[in-house]
């Protein structure tokens, strides 16, 4: 673990063993750390918030700089690192992954130089107001297995931009990567205790960060139901949830459906499916259903490939954990009692050393009230229900519990801005796959919803981690 600049054990020297999803093998031993370990952390963020809260954005912007430019040294490293600890595919996705981190540090370091204030009028005459945005000082910083580098970094990289300190503790099974990750902060020279890193169990480490009176904010991706609880041990903190989504993919009769296709095929398998913002929900128009089901099936045969994660050809790797299999298990299982149809895949591929490799799966003919239509799976299905009506589509999308992504295919301009228009979700794609979302733009779930809180991407997580502080001169 890294703690006040310094690589340290656990206090108790308890460690959990790290196995690869890919390949089955010991990666080696990570601390597991307790609640003495996440105050130790947090006392040493403490310690530093002040020193890095008075530095200039321009210098913790260079800062900054200097931790992109390590990881882009590091590039071939920190993929193959990510490939082994989270199973994604090296050249298909892992340094896809690695490229987008650099891009988190860089842009943060940048729109930490542009953070400013305001200078209202003064209801008196010879006053000037001041409205200027302060660090809240210590953000803890708790985050998933699905997206181990680029993740953290789009709550760490605009925490330290302005001006905060962070404590932060990862996923269990891919702390590999999160100690990689660390490992190049500490090499960029940041001031000790700026970014401390602590590993182990969630309802353990996470929870003593969300409510140790010494974080002043906490930020928090991950699914809901873990979401509600750190949220509850926050209560009264500034906070930043980021949690699960069940978004539909809606196929309308005008549609062209090839670009359809395409779309839903990044949504429902890119990470193997892994993702909140994944085709959870394919809500296609009966006019279209068969075609679509057809062409869909036929691209997942020849376009999807299964298989080791280190093959060049590969397309989609294992599963990261049992729990995610398991779901599918479940999931795929239910469906297929309460009727659907199975066109391909259905079960998991046990000729690997892992049994988490799951085959890219198509249903057709789900039940809406199916545990793979109304859960998160977070796996690789793409379950096909059949609507009537974009009236339909917006009923549906807009029963769901979650409100985070949805998506839609339409020939028609206004269809898909009604469609915007009616329902609640925090972001709409328009003729583009759920999963595709750019870096710099505010994401989120709707108010009310079990997506979230607040607005993650570019400079938006500062509104999270500043707060405003008025000064008044006579």
């Amino acid at each position: 673990m890294f703690v006040g600049g310094a690589w340290v054990p656990a206090r108790s020297h308890e460690t959990t063993t790290a196995t690869s999803p890919a390949t089955g093998e010991t990666l080696g031993r990570v601390p597991q750390g307790d609640r003495d370990d996440a105050r130790a952390a947090i006392a040493a963020a403490r310690g530093a918030a002040q020193g890095w809260a008075r530095l200039s954005a321009f210098d913790r912007a260079a800062l900054l700089h200097r931790v992109g430019d390590v990881i882009e040294s590091r590039r071939d490293e920190l993929a193959r690192t990510l490939t082994l600890d989270q199973g994604k595919p090296l050249r298909a996705e892992a340094y896809d992954e690695v490229d987008e981190l650099v891009t988190y540090w860089r842009m943060a370091a940048e729109d930490g130089k542009r953070l400013g204030g305001q200078l209202p009028n003064s209801a008196s005459a010879g006053k000037r107001a001041l409205l200027i945005r302060r660090p809240r000082g210590v953000v803890g910083v708790i985050t998933p297995w699905n997206w181990p580098y680029t993740m953290p970094a789009e709550l760490i990289a605009p925490a330290l931009a302005s001006g905060n300190t962070v404590v932060w503790t990862p996923a269990p099974s891919t702390s590999v990567a999160a100690v990689a990750l660390a490992g190049c902060v500490a090499d960029a020279d940041l001031p000790p205790g700026v970014l401390n890193l602590v590993t182990g169990p969630g309802p353990v480490v996470g929870d003593e960060i969300a409510r140790n009176p010494g974080t002043d904010a906490v930020a928090f991706i991950g699914s809901t139901a873990t979401g509600q609880r750190v949220a509850a041990a926050a209560a009264g903190k500034a906070t930043l949830l980021e949690m699960g989504g069940n978004g539909p993919v809606v196929v309308m009769p005008d549609a062209d459906l090839e670009r359809a296709v395409d779309g839903v095929l990044t949504a429902c398998f890119l990470c193997a499916g892994q993702s909140c913002t994944a085709g959870e929900r394919l809500l296609v128009h009966h006019e279209v259903r068969g075609e679509f089901a057809r062409l869909l099936t036929a691209a997942v045969r020849e376009r999807v490939r299964l298989g080791d994660p280190f093959d060049d050809t590969t397309t989609m790797g294992p599963l990261n954990n049992p729990d995610v299999a398991d779901k599918m298990d479940r999931h795929v299982a239910d469906a297929l009692e309460r009727g659907a149809s199975l066109l391909i895949g259905g079960s998991r591929d046990n000729s690997y050393k892992s049994d988490l490799y799951w085959q890219a799966t198509v249903l057709d003919g789900v039940p809406a009230d199916a545990l793979v239509a109304v859960e998160e799976t977070f796996g690789p299905v793409a379950p096909i229900i059949g609507i009537g009506s974009l009236a339909e589509a917006v009923e549906m999308t807009n029963s769901s519990p979650y409100g985070l992504l949805a998506a839609i295919y339409t020939g028609d301009l206004r269809t898909g801005l009604d469609f915007a228009d009616a329902v609640r979700t925090g972001w709409v794609n328009i003729n583009e796959s759920s999963n595709y979302w750019e870096s710099h733009l505010p994401f989120g779930g709707r108010s009310g919803s079990g997506s979230g809180l607040g607005r993650v991407g570019g400079s938006h997580p500062m509104e999270a981690f500043t707060e405003l502080q008025t000064v008044i001169i006579g």
